[in-house]
C-alpha cells in the first residue's frame, strides 16, 4: 500500500476512531446521570422510564456500533483491498454506452448496500422495537415496504444517474455547472411530487375535516401568513408507535400532515404549539436558507469533482485501469467524508440555533410556552430519549437542542 493510501486511511481511521469515542462518552455519561428526574419534568418522568431509556440507548448504540463497525471493513476492503479495481473492469467489460454503464456501476452498489443493511433492519425493528413497545409492523408489511421502497429508489436513482451521466457526456467541459442545476430542479420536483405521489405508496391519508382542532389550525396558520389546503393524519401505527407531524408544499399554500400517533398522545393545545414550531421554520425561512447554503456548498463541490476527475491523481493512487471516472467518484466521495467531518457540529449548530427560533416564534404565536414544553416532554418519554447527553456528544451530533436545555428556555419565554 502506497504512502498516500495510508495517509487516507490513517484518516478514515482516525474519524471513525473519534466518532466510536464520541459515542462511548456519550454512554457513559448517561450512566452517570440517566436515572436523575430533570427539573420539570416531575409527573411525567419517572425512575422507571429512566431505567427503560437507559436500556433502550444502550441496546440502539450497540446495535449502531456493530453495524458501523461491519460497514467500515467492508468500505476498507472495497476500496483498499483491490475490489473497486476489479468491479470497475468487470462493469466496463460489459461495453456498455457511457451514461448507461455509470448508472448500472451505482445501482448495482446500491443494491449491495441494500442488501447488507437488511439483518440490521429486521433486528432493529423486529427485536429491538418490538422489545421497547414501539414496533406494530408485521413480516408482511415489512416485506412489502421493503420492495416498495427499493423500487421507488431505483426509479428515483437510476433516473437521476442517467441524466446525471448523460449530461457529463454531452458536455465533457461544463458538465460540473449543468449537472448541478440538473439535481437542483429534480430535488425541488421530487419535494412537491413525494407527499402526492411517493408517500400515499406508504401510507393512508385521511383528511381531518371540520372539527375545533381543525379550525385552530387553520386560525393559527393564518395568523403567520400560511393558507392550510387539508389537515391529514396518516395510519403511522400500523408500522411504528414513535410520533411526528410536519408540513409539505412550496410556498404559502402548505398540507399539514398528523401522525394518528400524535393526536391519539397529545391535547389540543399541545398540536397546535408542535404545528406552531414547524410554521416558524417557514416563517423563518430556515428551509429556505438551508437549501441555499447546501446548493452554494453543492455548486463548489461539483466544480472541486469536475477538476479533480480531470487527472488521474485517484486513478493512480489507487491502481484503477480502464475507465476511472466512476471510480474516482468513489473514492473521492470517500475523502470528502472524511474532510467534511470537521463540519458536522458546525452544521448542528446552526441546526439547533433554527430550532430554537422556531420554539421561540411558537410561544410568541400560540402565547402558551406550557403546552409547547409538555408536548416535548411527552415526545421524549414516548420516544425514550436520552435526556442527558454529554454536551460534547451533543454538540457534534444534535440537530435539536438538549431536550431539557430546550424545555428551560421554553419555559423562561413566559
Amino acid at each position: 500500500m502506497q504512502k498516500y493510501q495510508l495517509i487516507i486511511l490513517f484518516g478514515y481511521l482516525i474519524v471513525q476512531g473519534f466518532e466510536y469515542w464520541l459515542k462511548f462518552l456519550n454512554l457513559r455519561h448517561m450512566k452517570h446521570f440517566g436515572m436523575n428526574v430533570p427539573r420539570g419534568f416531575e409527573g411525567y418522568i419517572d425512575g422507571a422510564v429512566l431505567k427503560k431509556t437507559h436500556a433502550y440507548t444502550v441496546e440502539t448504540s450497540s446495535l449502531s456500533f456493530v453495524e458501523s463497525i461491519f460497514g467500515n471493513i467492508v468500505v476498507i476492503i472495497f476500496i483498499f483491498g483491490g475490489i473497486l479495481d476489479l468491479y470497475n473492469s468487470r462493469i466496463n467489460s460489459l461495453g456498455l454506452p457511457f451514461a448507461v454503464n455509470g448508472t448500472l456501476f451505482f445501482l448495482v452498489l446500491s443494491f449491495i448496500n441494500t442488501l447488507l443493511s437488511i439483518p440490521f433492519s429486521l433486528y432493529a425493528t423486529f427485536r429491538i422495537e418490538n422489545k421497547y413497545g414501539f414496533n406494530t409492523m408485521t413480516a408482511k408489511l415489512w416485506v412489502a415496504d421493503f420492495i416498495k421502497s427499493l423500487l421507488v429508489s431505483t426509479l428515483i436513482l437510476g433516473t437521476v444517474l442517467l441524466g446525471g451521466f448523460f449530461i457529463v457526456q454531452l458536455s465533457p467541459d461544463h458538465w460540473w455547472l449543468f449537472a448541478w442545476g440538473f439535481f437542483f430542479v429534480v430535488s425541488i420536483f421530487l419535494m412537491y411530487l413525494s407527499p402526492y405521489v411517493i408517500e400515499p405508496l406508504f401510507n393512508k391519508f385521511t383528511p381531518l375535516e371540520g372539527g375545533e382542532l381543525v379550525e385552530q389550525i387553520r386560525s393559527i396558520m393564518a395568523k403567520v401568513g400560511i393558507r392550510v389546503s387539508r389537515v391529514f393524519t396518516i395510519d403511522a401505527s400500523k408500522r411504528s408507535r414513535h410520533t411526528n407531524a410536519y408540513f409539505t408544499g412550496i410556498g404559502r399554500v402548505k398540507r399539514i400532515v398528523l401522525f394518528d400517533t400524535l393526536v391519539e398522545m397529545m391535547g389540543q393545545g399541545e398540536i397546535l404549539t408542535v404545528l406552531a414550531h414547524e410554521a416558524g421554520h417557514w416563517k423563518k425561512k430556515h428551509v429556505l436558507k438551508r437549501i441555499v447554503v447546501f446548493e452554494f456548498l453543492s455548486l463548489i463541490g461539483a466544480y472541486v469533482t469536475f477538476r479533480i476527475l480531470r487527472t488521474d491523481i485517484l486513478s493512480g493512487l489507487f491502481h484503477i485501469g480502464g475507465e476511472t471516472f466512476f471510480a474516482k467518484l468513489i473514492i473521492l466521495g470517500f475523502i470528502f467524508g472524511i474532510v467534511s467531518f470537521p463540519f458536522t457540529p458546525v452544521s448542528n449548530y446552526f441546526s439547533r440555533k433554527h430550532e430554537d427560533e422556531a420554539d421561540r416564534f411558537a410561544v410568541q404565536t400560540t402565547g402558551d410556552p406550557e403546552s409547547l414544553a409538555t408536548s416535548l416532554i411527552k415526545l421524549s418519554k414516548d420516544n425514550l430519549s436520552n435526556l442527558h447527553p454529554h454536551p460534547l456528544y451533543a454538540k457534534f451530533y444534535y440537530s435539536h437542542p438538549p431536550i431539557v436545555e430546550r424545555i428551560g428556555r421554553i419555559r423562561g419565554e413566559a
